[in-house]
């Protein structure tokens, strides 16, 4: 059963799942969770987890860049953006927060998310940045190459969000070869352990959770309504 980390400010709640979460079981609760966001009934959230291996489609996802479609199961997940690999030893964390009373800007929304992620790497000693053009967070891999150790994919409801991101802390980057990863075939794809960082969930979850104040005030202030 999921359990809650120390309460992050603002009263969202911050949720970590132990082991592997059917993908999904997750999906149909995310929904369920951000439906009752919209109608005043439950906090937004943050869950970090993990999926056994699993290949995602976004709305743009083109079945020509499915290399291997019967490796593994394919969803199609409703959000933005093209096939994406989860798995064993990558963090996934979905984020349902209420854009109605954050601003109602989802470019701002998307960008604020990257920075959060690229200052929660920096604290594990990972030179993270975005890349003009390709969504995602992006490192040098040690060897000359670009490569691309998070994948950001989202979709926005009623003006809740829904999906969030992935960061490959130790997964067998072997598994992305049964797609081209969001679309981008010239760019490898890399992780904390390839890149000898501290790859446990936990390190990066503190991290994530250090960084998450300043993640929602570049929202705005939250918009109390009666």
């Amino acid at each position: 059963m999921p359990h809650a980390m120390s309460a992050p400010p603002d009263q969202v709640e911050w949720r970590v799942s132990p082991g592997l979460t059917d993908y999904a079981q997750a999906l149909e609760e995310m929904e369920l969770r951000a439906a009752a966001i919209r109608e005043g009934t439950a906090r937004e959230m943050v869950w970090l987890l993990e999926h056994p291996p699993v290949i995602t489609g976004g709305t743009s996802a083109s079945e020509t860049e499915l290399l291997a479609p019967d490796r593994f199961p394919v969803h199609r997940a409703g959000r933005g953006g093209r096939y994406t690999y989860h798995g064993p030893g990558q963090r996934v964390g979905y984020v349902m927060l209420d854009l109605e009373a954050r601003g109602r800007d989802v470019r701002c929304y998307v960008s604020s998310l990257e920075n959060w992620l690229i200052g929660a790497l920096g604290k594990l000693g990972v030179e993270a940045r975005k890349a003009p053009g390709r969504i995602g967070i992006w490192v040098d891999d040690g060897g000359g190459r670009e490569a691309k150790i998070g994948a950001i994919g989202v979709r926005v409801r009623r003006w809740v969000t829904l999906h969030g991101f992935a960061i490959n802390l130790d997964p067998d980057l072997s598994h992305f070869d049964a797609i081209v990863p969001c679309g981008i075939a010239e760019y490898p794809v890399t992780s904390l352990a390839a890149l000898q960082r501290d790859p446990s969930s936990e390190t990066l979850d503190a991290a994530l959770c250090a960084g998450f104040p300043q993640f929602l005030q570049s929202l705005g202030a939250r918009v109390i309504r009666a």
